[in-house]
């Protein structure tokens, strides 16, 4: 531990804060984060918001702006409750992936863990957010806050001209598919956030003009060869592109009951949730950067005497708690902490650099001992995702330090079997297997659209491609597909099937209520 530091260089004394302080902590983390880290950040908005803004920050999916859905008030009345009656805590912070990046503080933190979440949201998430390719393929950070203004804009406007209860059906029904409404391969450009107002309003004088042409084009049912139906089906699905795997967008698209009121709400809840996936497919990484990041800034302003001993203390207590890691055979075991594996392995890649073992030299050779941590962890930042991170990087040394093995869950057999254990081939299978955990989506069941029949009943039909066994609940998909069969106005079907092509099960539904 270092001398005490002069009180004249403290950026605080004690817990309580002002602005003017809360000025000075931001100067003083920054002149770490930008001119010793080298950061590459969007310029932040710092706002210090009440506990019951956090409490609605956390019903509306963290979003600055957000339309109105009974489901946020549901989660809001849900949170409170739990914190009221100390149950739940509150986070001290929440950042948002945009251009400026929006972090919010919570007014009832000390000066101290103002300075931890500055440092961990305002550098290391956005630093993350801003470098990392998954977020640059995927979002818009410079439009989103727009994008999200004109939501709210039209949904409110729906409501008042089509009734509350009209555009809350519509909602429900989006949001109970929204998993399945992602795009998840790069393919297209990433949409301009920006231009969506003019968009819409371009896409309603127009009409879509697949759609127009698809159901002006429906065949005639007349007695024809086989060969020429065939060459009607595929002509059929090429027209619509099929297989599809993002429903919504198919929706929005050919739905042949949507009114382009419901099109444009359905296109609304797509592109948000395509906004959330990149961070889907990189917490572990983003919450270990940014763990990593607040560490090594707390650090260093001890170091220069610009915090105290007793502040140290104070974030170190926090930081402790939020990297535990609780053993398998603890009653608060929950699962890998995505803190906790995220941080691990950012120290280890920092040990790694300067200071290698042999086994290190053996198992990381481009990076072991090339003395420059920060840059190699950058560089990590920017080019991986979870999946590919552990895949790349999980050190023998961490599964060891975590106590990792490998357990086969059968449900063939009667007993669980640890089928990987610390030794050679042991730490390749755990690593592999800690990699596909980290999969999204080896997460998110495979279903595609398969065909419509346009020249017969119009009947919708879905595949499920059933990978290790895993079949849908089915009270689940059953409501699920309500929703499905209302919003296309006919029957869907629904087909599991396992890697050789035989059926498992079978589902389907009829609208009730549809769409008109």
């Amino acid at each position: 531990m270092k001398n005490k530091p002069a009180k004249n260089k403290l950026l605080f004394e004690g817990a309580d804060w002002d602005f003017d302080t809360l000025n000075r902590i931001y100067e003083g983390v920054a002149a770490i984060g930008h001119g010793e880290l080298k950061l590459d950040i969007y310029r932040p908005r710092i706002e210090v918001i009440t506990t019951e803004q956090m409490l609605d920050a956390y019903a509306s999916t963290g979003m600055p702006l957000f339309y109105r859905h009974w489901s946020f008030g549901k989660q809001f009345v849900r949170n409170e409750a739990l914190y009221r009656k100390g149950w739940q805590g509150l986070a001290y912070e929440i950042v948002i992936n945009s251009n400026p990046c929006v972090v919010y503080l919570l007014e009832e933190n000390t000066a101290t863990m103002q300075a931890l979440v500055l440092a961990h949201a305002a550098f290391g998430h956005n630093h993350f957010f801003k470098n990392n390719y998954v977020f640059k393929q995927w979002t818009d950070a410079d439009g989103i806050l727009d994008y999200l203004a004109f939501a709210k804009n039209y949904i409110a406007h729906c409501e008042d001209r089509y009734g509350a209860a009209e555009v809350e059906r519509v909602l429900d029904a989006a949001h109970a598919l929204q998993n399945q409404g992602i795009h998840r391969y790069p393919g297209k450009k990433t949409i301009d956030l920006r231009s969506e107002e003019k968009r819409e309003r371009q896409r309603r004088e127009h009409g879509e003009r697949l759609f127009n042409d698809l159901w002006r084009t429906v065949p005639e049912q007349t007695k024809k060869a086989k060969k020429r139906i065939d060459q009607e089906r595929e002509r059929r699905r090429a027209l619509l592109g099929l297989p599809e795997e993002n429903i919504l967008y198919f929706l929005e698209k050919t739905a042949p009951r949507l009114r382009p009121w419901q099109r444009e709400v359905i296109r609304i809840v797509r592109l948000i949730a395509q906004y959330f996936y990149p961070q889907r497919q990189t917490k572990m990484m983003n919450e270990g950067c940014a763990t990593y990041t607040h560490y090594q800034i707390m650090q260093r302003l001890l170091e220069k005497g610009q915090i105290g001993e007793g502040s140290f203390m104070e974030f170190l207590h926090s930081h402790t708690n939020v990297v535990a890691q609780p053993g398998f055979d603890d009653r608060r075991y929950y699962g890998l902490n995505p803190y906790a594996l995220g941080f691990a392995m950012m120290k280890d890649i920092e040990r790694i650099c300067l200071k290698p073992e042999a086994e290190d030299r053996q198992w990381f050779p481009d990076i072991a001992g090339n003395k420059d941590p920060m840059e190699t962890l950058k560089d990590i930042w920017a080019n991986y995702r979870d999946e590919s991170f552990v895949s790349q990087f999980l050190s023998p040394n961490i599964i060891r330090k975590l106590g990792l093995f490998l357990v086969v869950d059968d449900h063939r057999e009667s007993e669980l079997a640890v089928d990987a254990i610390h030794n050679e081939r042991g730490y390749t299978k755990v690593r592999r297997a800690l990699a596909r955990n980290y999969d999204v989506s080896r997460a998110d069941p495979d279903i595609q659209i398969v065909d419509v029949n346009l020249d017969g009943d119009r009947r919708l039909e879905l595949r499920h491609q059933v990978v290790d066994g895993v079949t849908l609940d089915e009270d689940d998909a059953e409501r699920v597909l309500q929703h499905l069969a209302n919003l296309w106005g006919y029957e869907v079907y629904l087909v599991e099937s396992n890697p050789e092509g035989e059926t498992t099960t079978k589902h389907h539904a009829e609208p009730v209520h549809p769409f008109m």
